[in-house]
């Protein structure tokens, strides 16, 4: 087997004093979605903060296509390319949508899928429509598919994706989930972050269940959904 493309190995991270990753372990091989469950306050966002070194302080082993990456500020690990797709959003409310994604644009890299602007607009036709819309008039759901098309405007071969299906009505959602299983067939390796189970069930191979800030269970999405002993210990509300 060849190795991952991610490798996370007893990742603690911190806010201030408070220690929120109690030793996270987990892979991502090249072409494989991912996704890390967990309810809210687990740990899933501050792990992706963690890859990214977006926490005040990490410690631990992380290493994206065999280089140790967790001493390197974000801006580092994005270069390399490893793309962040926030929940925030924070896209640039003055700027058009063809604005947004300039911003982004990076040269192509090898073993990685390259976007342009029309592949993103073919990829999400709602964009295609609003090409010179301002960010600021665009609603949340569009503003979530503006956001990661922004971020494949860098050409990453890791994606890091935080709750893309959160407070967005079910077309948005289904359009979000078409959209991650296509770059998953141009050869992209997704981590998300979700914790709705239907939605991770439509678009990931494998699926990492955090709870209080540790790895408790690992294994398909198809085990998760027969294990409803680990469902209701880890992700009933």
């Amino acid at each position: 087997m060849s190795a991952p493309l991610l490798e996370v190995r007893d990742l603690h991270a911190w806010y201030g004093r408070a220690h929120i990753l109690m030793g996270v372990d987990l892979t991502v091989g090249r072409g494989e979605v991912v996704a890390l469950m967990g309810r809210n306050g687990a740990g899933k966002s501050t792990t992706l903060k963690g890859i990214m070194g977006l926490v005040d302080r990490r410690q631990g082993h992380v290493a994206f296509a065999g280089r140790d990456i967790a001493a390197l500020p974000p801006h580092r690990i994005a270069r390399l390319g490893v793309g962040y797709v926030p929940e925030e959003r924070r896209i640039f409310t003055e700027l058009t949508v063809r604005e947004n994604l300039e911003v982004g644009r990076q040269d192509p890299r090898t073993q990685a899928p390259t976007w342009t602007p029309d592949r993103l607009y073919a990829l999400f036709p709602n964009l295609a429509e609003m090409k010179d819309r301002r960010g600021g008039r665009m609603s949340g759901g569009e503003q979530q598919m503006l956001t990661l098309a922004r971020t494949l405007m860098g050409n990453p071969a890791l994606l890091l994706l935080d709750e893309p299906s959160e407070g967005l009505a079910p077309r948005i959602v289904q359009q979000m989930a078409d959209a991650i299983r296509a770059l998953k067939a141009e050869g992209l390796s997704v981590l998300v972050s979700e914790q709705n189970l239907a939605f991770a069930a439509a678009v990931a191979d494998r699926a990492a269940v955090i709870e209080k800030g540790r790895i408790r269970w690992e294994g398909t999405m198809a085990a998760l959904r027969e294990d409803e002993a680990a469902r209701k210990a880890y992700l009933a509300v």
